[in-house]
């Protein structure tokens, strides 16, 4: 009789008791392990599309007329800013003067300066002026006669990284400093309209992807935010040599993918104004 008791009833209550209280902890976990893997795919579809913050580029360009003027602008930018911005966790810059320089009675001399945001660059002088080691070794400079200045004048432009291009490149060259080319290019349209049209051939239509293919070295490309011609974007690219570069792009005019942009009835007219300034790295430029 008490057998039977504990074989009909009993046990039968013990194991379902036992069996809710299993499924109730499976279901527990099962719960749990859920939301851990939506909480992994939630994270890794965040960070597949956020967006790459753009850096933002100043280049300034000191004109000035002589040997005079252009040692005391080398002295200042070697011995002064570039080590008081390298002091300042600014790093990659580059300084270079174009190869007409040699013929060109207004001489020329740029300043290339990448940072994460814009306000670091808007204040670097005020940066520079508050260190006195900068001062001390600016003094030449900042001390010179109003007869005597150290440029005839400077310009800045302020630019923002283009959208697929986001983040510099240090060029990868095996030459010589002195035999590479730098080349900078500075497009301006006629109207917003047709200079929007440039930056998307750029984006979208693929003329980045293209000079990745043929190995331009493409250092920046940027809208101008700020300068004295606009609308404008400006690029550089970099080589071996002369003879190099003359190749690059005698390829990328060649180029099926080139034709194909350069022809297509959405991309005429965006260029009203180009300039190609080839030029050399300073010895003291960081790449």
């Amino acid at each position: 009789m008490q057998e039977n008791i504990l074989s009909n009833t009993i046990l039968p209550i013990c194991f379902t008791i036992f069996l809710q209280y299993t499924m109730k902890k499976i279901l527990s976990y099962t719960i749990i392990c859920c939301f851990f893997l939506v909480a992994i795919t939630c994270k890794a579809q965040a960070q597949k599309t956020k967006k790459v913050k753009a850096e933002y580029y100043r280049l300034t360009v000191y004109h000035f007329a002589g040997k005079e003027q252009e040692q005391l602008l080398d002295e200042y930018l070697e011995k002064a800013l570039l080590p008081g911005l390298h002091k300042n966790k600014f790093k990659n810059i580059g300084v270079f003067k174009p190869i007409a320089n040699d013929t060109a009675a207004d001489k020329k001399l740029y300043v290339y300066i990448p940072s994460n945001t814009i306000e670091a660059l808007t204040t670097i002088e005020s940066l520079m002026y508050n260190d006195s080691a900068f001062r001390l070794a600016a003094k030449l400079y900042l001390a010179a006669a109003f007869d005597k200045p150290p440029f005839t004048r400077y310009e800045n432009t302020l630019m923002k990284a283009f959208r697929l291009a986001t983040k510099m490149n240090l060029p990868v060259l095996n030459s010589a400093k002195a035999e590479r080319i730098y080349e900078l290019r500075s497009y301006e349209s006629a109207t917003d309209g047709l200079y929007r049209n440039k930056v998307h051939m750029f984006n979208e239509g693929h003329e980045i992807e293209l000079f990745k293919k043929l190995n331009f070295n493409a250092v920046f490309y940027a809208d101008v935010l700020m300068g004295d011609r606009m609308p404008n974007l400006i690029y550089m690219t970099c080589f071996e040599n002369m003879a190099v570069r003359d190749e690059h792009w005698k390829a990328f005019g060649s180029s099926p993918e080139w034709k194909a942009m350069s022809s297509s009835p959405f991309y005429q007219h965006n260029v009203s104004k180009a300039d190609i300034i080839l030029m050399h790295a300073t010895p003291y430029s960081d790449f």
